[in-house]
């Protein structure tokens, strides 16, 4: 028995059964008997941690990503970390790769170390196959889980996402709109992020009447192989492909595309139209600086550990905060 089959069985949510669990005044005579008459017919008794009811708190956080060495996960990590510090909580980390299995390992060890609630940072962690995804519905039935840039649609789960559909189709828009219609989407990643900009920059390809399916480029290898990266886009001028745009999936690919255009002896922007994605570092770190899309990061950090520190206070909070992108132009792009 569990706080969300308490609050099935009662008809409330699960911050009501946390108020009740808490003392709180901020339930009716009414729904506070209707939940103890529920907690007594079943015998339901807290944890002596009990996370998220403020009994006994561990005031810790447990935190997983897929690879730590990635830029993007590496500052979802130090902002996530940062915030928790800031409002009195501890974290244990988690770098679990890419295996359902180290993932459920990882979930089931955080929820034996009594943490408080479980953040799971990048879209990843989301499976195609509903029945994958069931290591993240277990453990919400006994604690928070929060999805940074992912979604999942159960009992106690709670997302917080940057538009990516939107900002990558306003970017294909401006890039085709500049006068390149030959453009190539080079991207990594299948995951649920990844999706959602492929469906954005397909949606603006389709939009404008353009639909070369060959303009779409997964490359599968590490995120730091700039050099194969670039060897990629080599081997599909090599193989007739023509192309004068590349709209990037992270600002690596994209910086690979400035390595290459340069190979190439083409003129950026005039000649050559680069755009990378997350506004990372690496945007100052070619000639000219890198466009890339702003999918504010920290802003989301920002509102998960507000929803989280608001569940574990017993309040209502929303399942799913979506913040938009922003297109921030820089000298790879007209």
């Amino acid at each position: 028995m569990t706080i969300y089959d308490i609050s099935e069985k009662a008809g409330v949510s699960i911050a009501t059964v946390s108020r009740v669990l808490n003392g709180s005044r901020k339930v009716s005579d009414k729904t506070r008997r209707q939940v103890l008459e529920i907690i007594d017919r079943y015998g339901y008794t807290p944890n002596v941690f009990a996370r998220g009811l403020g009994l006994n708190t561990m005031k810790t956080i447990g935190i997983m990503c897929a690879d730590s060495s990635d830029l993007y996960l590496a500052k979802g990590i130090y902002y996530v970390e940062q915030k928790l510090r800031e409002n009195g909580y501890d974290s244990i980390l988690c770098c679990t790769g890419y295996s359902l299995e180290a993932r459920t390992n990882a979930m089931n060890l955080l929820i034996t170390k009594k943490v408080d609630g479980i953040i799971l940072v990048g879209s990843n962690f989301i499976y195609e196959k509903e029945c994958d995804n069931q290591y993240i519905a277990n453990a919400a039935a006994q604690l928070p889980v929060m999805l940074l840039n992912g979604e999942l649609n159960a009992p106690n789960v709670y997302s917080v996402v940057s538009d990516d559909y939107t900002s990558m189709y306003e970017a294909t828009l401006q890039m085709l709109q500049s006068g390149i219609h030959d453009i190539v989407y080079f991207y990594n990643s299948t995951s649920y992020s990844g999706m959602r900009k492929l469906a954005g920059y397909r949606a603006a390809m389709s939009e404008q009447g353009v639909s070369r399916d060959e303009l779409e480029q997964f490359y599968c290898g590490s995120h730091e192989d700039v050099h194969t990266m670039t060897s990629h886009l080599r081997k599909l001028h090599a193989e007739g492909l023509g192309f004068h745009g590349i709209i990037a999936a992270d600002d690596t690919l994209a910086l690979a595309a400035v390595k290459y255009a340069r190979e190439m002896h083409y003129g950026i922007p005039d000649d050559f139209s680069i755009l990378g994605y997350n506004n990372s570092m690496l945007v100052n770190c070619c000639d000219p600086e890198l466009t890339s899309i702003d999918n504010k990061l920290e802003t989301l950090c920002q509102s998960l550990i507000t929803i989280l520190l608001g569940l574990l206070d017993g309040k209502e909070m929303p399942t799913r905060t979506v913040y938009p992108g922003e297109i921030i132009k820089r000298g790879t792009t007209r």
